[in-house]
């Protein structure tokens, strides 16, 4: 890991904002997700553009001119288009010809995969330097008249370098996987296939999905940690995808990791699927939760149905040994 970067959008939705047009409240969405607020993107913002802005954030933290990047990944469930791809948009506004551009669709599962394709094309020698990016205007997708899914969601964007330079270990271990049976559970319908009838928003079948999420947060990152060979008392921060509180506390509860050492902001920006992972990376390493040695644990699940975990030695040295 060379850099990391974020950008949130300047509007906040509060839970009161929302029961003015559904049958809802702050105390049943924050006592039921632990969700507060959430980020809006701007009328004239674009997935890409809240991606721009991360990945710009990301290069100038780990030093690294656009020109100097081999490949650009961009996981989003929420494109601009569904071609030209995101991560084309994002290469061109940042100046980076040539870079190889390709987008994951991998839901709240997506930066995990994306990270580890970066891992895969570092680590064979077909890229120096790869930049991740998790970006959503989700808020785009959403029904607003559905109380069982607009309060969950918010916009925002987060961004990695990965790199071969620096010799350090890195990243130690992934697991991922995919249920497509239960792919139904939460879904949005596109212009592939799509049932009579069926609208283009985000559908959930949200006991499900919870049940899901409950199971396989964990499952996943034990296996994950076995892979690289290390224990849960190895684990320094855990990272887990922002979708409900209820669900982090129970991953945590369940693997034996204390509050000190689990990164959470869903209060803050709710469910940012993709971008919801990096966008922790980069505030637990600017309040100096983060430094060089420390072994990071992240966990991602969600439409597909996916999940995937990734265990990693963090690289860069910490803000407060940076002063």
């Amino acid at each position: 890991m060379l850099g990391v970067g974020a950008y949130i959008p300047e509007r906040i939705m509060s839970n009161a904002e929302i029961a003015e047009t559904v049958d809802t409240s702050d105390e049943w969405i924050a006592s039921r997700t632990g969700i507060r607020e959430r980020r809006i993107a701007a009328d004239h913002q674009g997935t890409s553009d809240l991606g721009l802005e991360a990945a710009r954030r990301a290069l100038a933290d780990a030093g690294v001119d656009p020109a100097e990047v081999d490949a650009i990944i961009v996981a989003t469930a929420s494109p601009d288009y569904y071609f030209p791809s995101t991560a084309s948009l994002i290469g061109s506004g940042l100046g980076a010809s040539g870079a190889a551009c390709s987008d994951v669709s991998a839901a709240c599962t997506g930066f995990v995969y994306a990270l580890a394709q970066a891992y895969g094309q570092v680590a064979s020698g077909l890229a120096e330097t790869v930049l991740v990016v998790g970006c959503e205007v989700f808020s785009r997708l959403l029904d607003w008249s559905d109380r069982s899914t607009c309060v969950l969601f918010g916009d925002g964007a987060g961004a990695v370098v990965v790199g071969s330079r620096g010799g350090a270990r890195g990243m130690l271990g992934f697991e991922l996987g995919s249920d497509g049976s239960g792919g139904d559970l939460l879904s949005v319908a596109a212009a592939g296939h799509r049932p009579a009838g069926q609208s283009p928003f985000v559908r959930m079948d949200g006991p499900q999905v919870y049940r899901f999420a409950t199971t396989v947060s964990v499952e996943s990152a034990e296996r994950a940690l076995a892979v690289a060979g290390l224990a849960v008392d190895d684990v320094d921060l855990f990272v887990p995808h922002q979708a409900n509180q209820r669900i982090i506390d129970h991953a945590a509860r369940r693997l034996g990791i204390p509050d000190a050492k689990v990164v959470s902001n869903v209060a803050r920006y709710g469910n940012t699927s993709a971008a919801s992972i990096p966008i922790c990376l980069d505030e637990a390493f600017r309040a100096g939760r983060l430094g060089a040695g420390d072994i990071v644990l992240m966990t991602g699940f969600g439409g597909g149905l996916l999940w995937g975990s990734c265990v990693m030695e963090w690289t860069l040295p910490s803000t407060k040994e940076q002063g």
